[in-house]
Formats: C-alpha cells, structure tokens, sequence
C-alpha cells in the first residue's frame, strides 16, 4: 500500500462566521495584486513628480527678458535701451516708445510689463508698473532699473498705473479662481467614469457624459464667478465674461480627462493630473508669471488650460480683455480636442477595432457565442 505525498496547504482559519478564512498570503495575493502594485508605483511618481515640478519652477525666480518700454529723449534713448538690453542675464527685453501714452497703452494691452520714463532735466527717473499683471514681476523689474539707475547716480520712483483690487490681495485670485475650474472639471469627468463600474465606453455613454459635462461646467463657472465676483468682491466686474471663461475652462478639463479615461482607463486620470496640476499650476503665472520662471515651465504655461484660465481671467479683470485671443484658443483646442478623441474612441470600440477598456482600465472580451 502506497501513501502520496502531497505539499502541505495553508490551513484554514474559522472566523467564527460560518465562512473559513483563506489565510493571510493567499489575502496578500489578492489584496497587492500586479496592477495595483503598478497603480501603486505609478502614484509614487506622480508624487515626486508634484514636488520636483513646484520646486523646479519655485526655487529660484530669475527675470528673464521682461518686455520694458523706455520713454527718452531721441539723444540718449538708443543708448539707454542697449543699456538696459547688456545687463547680465538678459532680465530685461527693453524696446524705446515716442511718449508716455504710447508706453501706457503697451502695458494695458499686454505687450509690456513696465515703462521707463527717463527724466530729461534732471536725475530722477519713473518706472510705471501694473502689479495686477503680477507684483513679483513688477518688483523685479523695480530692484532691476534701481541697481541700473544707481550705476549711472540716477534715482528711480515706481508708480503702480494699475494694482491688484483690495479684495484681490497680491492679485492672485485669478490663479486660484483658474485652479478651482481646472479641478472641478476633471474630478467631475472623473467621479462619472469611475461611477459606471466595470461597462466600457460606447459612442452613446459618452455623448451623454460629455452632454452632462457641459451643463456641469455652465454651472461650475457660473459659481465661480459668483464667488470671485458678488460673494468675496475679489475680481469684480465683467462677470458675464468671466463666467463664460469659467465654463469653457472647466470643459476643456473635463472633456481631456474623458478623452484620457476612454484611451487608458483609470491611468487616464493620473494623466490628466500629471498635466493639469503637476505641470499646469507651476507654470500657470500665478505666484511667479512666465518671465520668472525657468525654461521649461516658461515654454509651457501657455499651452495648458490652467495657465490659459489664468491670464484669460487676468486680462479680462485688469486689462479691459486685451491679449485674450490666445488663451481662449488654448482653452478652445483642449475642449474640442478632447470632446472629438473622446467621440472617435468610444467609436472605434463600438465598431470592434479595439478592445473596449473599462473605466477602471481592465479590457472587455466579447462574450464568445457556440458555432452551429
């Protein structure tokens, strides 16, 4: 009589339920499965991503080539602008203007950030300046013409033509406000992809979502600008334009992170993360504008919608709409973008050209049908 040998299993343990318990490594298999450990690891560098972004763009603001009108008299303007253009780092992009009022009118349309009007008769010189457009930018450009000025025992006095509101603090509500679009609108996206469990995307699901989304973000501005605006008098005025700006920016959000969802699943929204917060908001000109900021976030604020939200609230605010044409594009283009891959994918799925990917990123077989 032969007795087999058999590996000894992992005894089971009642729980006092009725129902034995499967035993803690065969509980670990289950709980730290490959994917989660990939989701897991994928979160990790989204995290350190987050800190090497804000640190990267934050650490050590530099001017770089700050656009400056200088106002001279004709025998020593050309002098003056070579002057300020040599200065070592290039802080400063220095173009000569015929008057003041031309030199007003580049600042309030956008196409400078300060104007130099060097005194003729005497030693004093003004700089005008309009924190509203961004106060690190504007005492950067104050501590620049000082040390300038003092090379040549000249004196300077800023006049600040156009501050930030008294509600608006050091005219940062635009960026905040901007943020608070850009989040409402993917975790909206977001909350109704994951809300369908495991069924796939199809053409009809989302039109509905993107319909859905679309009330969503008439509403989500529309809050916003009432928050910014009547309830904490931060940024007043214009609230019309200022709503609309609200709802194309929160559907330019929502409508990438649906496009995003369809074509990865739920990596999709580490995605939209990764270049709405971890990229978007350092870059955005917030706390530091684009002139302040290194190379590579300098490149890219205008080109996401966080950044573009916030110099289209800015602008409209502040400098009577001027400048708005290219973060209304930028804004524009991620809204239809996103609205048409999100379209053609759920498309394409249904027409059998891809696996169908459920919402949480786990493919969907087609039930196989017995040949007769």
């Amino acid at each position: 009589m032969s007795t087999e040998l058999s590996e000894p299993s992992e005894p089971s343990i009642s729980t006092g339920s009725g129902a034995p318990s499967r035993g803690f490594t065969a509980e670990l298999r289950d709980a730290l499965s490959a994917r989660g450990l990939l989701l897991v690891a994928g979160g990790l560098v989204l995290q350190l991503a987050f800190i090497l972004s804000y640190i990267g763009a934050f650490h050590a603001p530099t001017p770089h080539r700050i656009p400056l009108a200088v106002v001279a008299p004709e025998q020593v303007s050309a002098q003056t602008v070579d002057r300020l253009n040599g200065l070592d780092g290039d802080p400063l992009a220095a173009r000569a203007v015929g008057d003041e009022a031309a030199g007003r009118a580049l600042i309030h349309d956008r196409t400078v950030d300060a104007v130099l009007l060097v005194n003729p008769k005497g030693t004093e010189d003004t700089l005008l300046v309009a924190s509203a457009g961004g106060p690190a930018v504007s005492s950067a450009v104050t501590q620049i013409i000082e040390r300038a000025d003092a090379a040549q025992d000249r004196t300077v006095t800023t006049d600040d033509i156009l501050p930030p509101a008294a509600g608006d603090g050091r005219g940062l509500s635009s960026f905040y406000l901007a943020i608070g679009w850009i989040v409402g609108g993917y975790l909206a996206a977001a909350i109704l992809g994951v809300a369908s469990g495991s069924r796939p995307a199809n053409l009809h699901r989302t039109l509905i979502r993107l319909g859905v989304l679309a009330v969503y973000a008439v509403v989500s501005g529309l809050g916003g600008a009432l928050i910014a605006g009547p309830v904490l008098g931060a940024l007043s005025g214009h609230f019309a334009e200022l709503w609309a700006i609200g709802a194309l920016t929160v559907f330019a959000a929502a409508a990438t992170t649906v496009a995003l969802q369809i074509l990865l699943g739920v990596v999709g929204i580490g995605v939209t993360i990764l270049v709405f917060v971890v990229l978007g908001n350092p870059s955005a000109g917030g706390a530091f504008p684009n002139a302040l900021l290194p190379p590579f976030w300098r490149a890219i604020g205008d080109y996401i919608p966080t950044g573009a939200g916030t110099t289209a609230a800015r602008n409209t605010i502040y400098f009577g709409g001027n400048a708005l044409a290219g973060p209304l594009w930028v804004l524009a283009l991620y809204a239809a973008a996103g609205s048409g891959v999100a379209v053609l994918a759920s498309a394409r799925h249904r027409r059998g050209g891809t696996t169908p990917v459920t919402e949480t990123g786990t493919e969907v077989r087609e039930p196989q049908t017995a040949e007769r």
